[in-house]
């Protein structure tokens, strides 16, 4: 019996070891991981302007991959331009329409001085207009940007935010006439006819790939013509221009 006590107290040592070091490495990995992800994450520069891209549960992916794609470019000389951020109301991984997850980089509480601000759009806008956090957010970022850019019916938020009023605006195709019954003070455009427009600091497209559009225009305001042609035949946009010559 005593040979028998001895072997379950030394057990219950070494158990008791295991776990504070089993406790102990997992806080290792912990520290580890966090150091990694700080390695990878890409650094931000206070000096450059600061493009932030509003993410939401349900957000038409192309409508953030599209200004990512443009201002995360860098020059001809390999020159970082702009910082290029994603942000939600909380941490949570935001699930876009098509199925992609993305992780923000920051908190509408956090979040840096923005330069410009990209509004997208998703399929269910009643919803989204009638979150007061993400409304309440256009609203007060709008007074720090230099540019609001609104894509697809993202224009339902800057209707939403009151920000734009008397301002030319225009949403996806089809979707202007109740943009402009649901917010009539906004000048609305006739979207069969206008893929983009621009009102003083506020631009706005039919979204999707025309997402693009705004997003290159902007780049060439903030930086140069020739800055501009860099980013399009970076992109191959030169070769979907030639898509249909070149089927013939």
């Amino acid at each position: 019996m005593k040979i028998k006590g001895i072997v379950i107290l030394i057990t219950l040592l070494l158990s008791g070891c295991n776990t504070e070091a089993g406790k102990n490495q997992k806080e290792n990995n912990i520290t580890t991981n966090k150091e990694e992800n700080s390695e990878n994450s890409v650094a931000f520069d206070e000096a450059l302007p600061t493009i932030g891209l509003l993410l939401y549960n349900g957000v038409l992916m192309t409508e953030v991959t599209a200004p990512m794609d443009v201002f995360s470019k860098h020059t001809e000389a390999g020159d970082k331009l702009f910082n290029v951020v994603t942000i939600a109301e909380n941490l949570n991984p935001v699930k876009t329409e098509e199925g992609l997850v993305v992780v923000p980089d920051y908190t509408f509480e956090n979040a840096p001085k923005l330069d410009v601000l990209f509004v997208p759009s998703a399929y269910d806008m009643w919803s989204t207009v009638r979150n007061d956090k993400i409304v309440a957010f256009v609203k007060n970022r709008n007074k720090e940007t230099k540019y609001t850019v609104s894509n697809c019916a993202g224009a339902q938020l800057i209707g939403a935010s009151g920000i734009a009023k008397g301002k030319k605006i225009v949403t996806y195709i089809g979707g202007g006439k109740q943009l402009q019954k649901d917010y009539p003070e906004l000048l609305v455009q006739n979207d069969s006819l206008v893929s983009f427009v621009e009102d003083g600091k506020f631009s706005s497209s039919n979204g999707n790939l025309a997402t693009y559009i705004s997003s290159l225009e902007l780049v060439e305001k903030m930086t140069s013509k020739a800055h501009r042609e860099f980013v399009e035949s970076y992109l191959y946009l030169d070769r979907l221009k030639d898509w249909e010559s070149e089927k013939k």
